[in-house]
């Protein structure tokens, strides 16, 4: 695999500082049932770190001495940590906002019986990744059988009263580009996602979240070794928007590796930039329980134009108040034709 983070250190990025935290985004480690192109954290079946026990009771106990409002569980398979139920059971009781990014095919996987009635139970958030509404592009970016898996997943969601109307169950989509562009405006994608999710398989679902893909991991490598690199960064920078800097998710998020170790934001994490704390070469968990970040200063690199670009992205989807409108959305905006949106014939393929 292509380093990519010497080609994204040299960066005339704008500086920006934290705000108070709200968010811990925790990664429970790299293990997962597929393999994907796109997949930032290079995660697989593989892999084998996992947060311990130890490191999850750190994670509860900054969540409460900070009074945080939001646990953003990652992975990997978050689900495939041992203490996930645990972690998820405690920090609800701490009256903690539980959001799990779901890869929708673990909820069939061996050994998760019960994994979707767990997260009902517990009135977790999902927010699941289905890259296209097309089962030959979803296929072609995350494995065979992936798709009818994915829908068969969400099936069960909704039939527990996720994404249905009135629910507060909630469950979000993320949708991926399929290559070096980026995402078409959110609100439009969203419309032709809803419709042809109910009208070939009657899911139902409350938002889609239109994320960049990051030139890091196996997404940024195989930029590299198509030769084309140089021109997704110069896209991503000449799409910059200033006022994307506002709301950026590192703002107010940390990000936790599977070791306890803080990060400004997930990608960062993958690309080994630790956040910045005074006096701290290598600042942890348990530093958090003495040591507020807020007004520190965040690591930054080339890959941060991927969050300000056109109408910017975060875990939240995009940035921009009115995605349809935008400002900055070039050309080299990948449009629901290209990702295979469009086509309810593929669709109608997989029952």
């Amino acid at each position: 695999m292509h380093a990519t983070l010497p080609l994204l250190a040299a960066t005339a990025f704008p500086p920006i500082g934290r705000r108070r935290l709200e968010t811990l985004q925790v990664n429970l480690g790299y293990r997962c049932n597929q393999s994907c192109l796109h997949c930032h954290v290079n995660a697989g079946p593989n892999r084998t770190e996992s947060m311990t026990g130890e490191t999850v009771a750190l994670v509860l106990a900054v969540l409460s001495a900070r009074r945080l409002s939001t646990l953003d569980l990652t992975g990997g398979a978050p689900e495939l940590n041992p203490h996930f139920r645990h972690l998820v059971r405690s920090a609800r009781a701490l009256g903690v906002r539980v959001i799990d990014r779901c890869n929708l095919t673990i909820l069939s996987e061996p050994g998760q019986e019960g994994l979707a009635e767990f997260l009902a139970e517990q009135g977790v958030e999902v927010t699941a990744s289905l890259p296209c509404y097309s089962p030959a592009n979803v296929d072609r970016q995350r494995g065979d059988g992936v798709f009818e898996r994915s829908i068969a997943g969400l099936r069960q969601l909704n039939a527990l009263g996720y994404g249905q109307p009135g629910s507060s169950r909630v469950l979000n989509l993320v949708y991926n580009p399929q290559g070096p562009s980026l995402p078409p405006p959110q609100q439009a994608l969203e419309a032709d996602y809803k419709r042809e999710l109910s009208a070939h398989f009657g899911i139902r679902f409350d938002r889609l979240l239109a994320l960049a893909n990051m030139p890091i991991q196996r997404f940024g490598s195989t930029l590299v070794s198509k030769g084309t690199f140089g021109t997704y960064m110069t896209l991503l920078r000449d799409a910059h928007q200033d006022a994307n800097l506002d709301t950026v998710m590192c703002r107010s998020l940390i990000s936790v590796d599977w070791q306890g170790d803080l990060y400004d934001c997930d990608f960062n994490q993958m690309l080994g930039l630790r956040a910045r704390m005074p006096g701290h070469a290598h600042p942890h968990l348990r530093d958090l329980l003495v040591h507020d970040v807020e007004g520190a200063p965040i690591r930054t690199a080339g890959h941060c134009y991927g969050c300000t670009a056109g109408q910017g992205s975060s875990c939240g989807g995009t940035l921009a108040e009115d995605a349809a409108h935008a400002p900055g959305i070039p050309a080299g905006a990948a449009s629901p034709a290209q990702a295979g949106a469009s086509n309810p014939a593929a669709v109608a393929g997989v029952a």
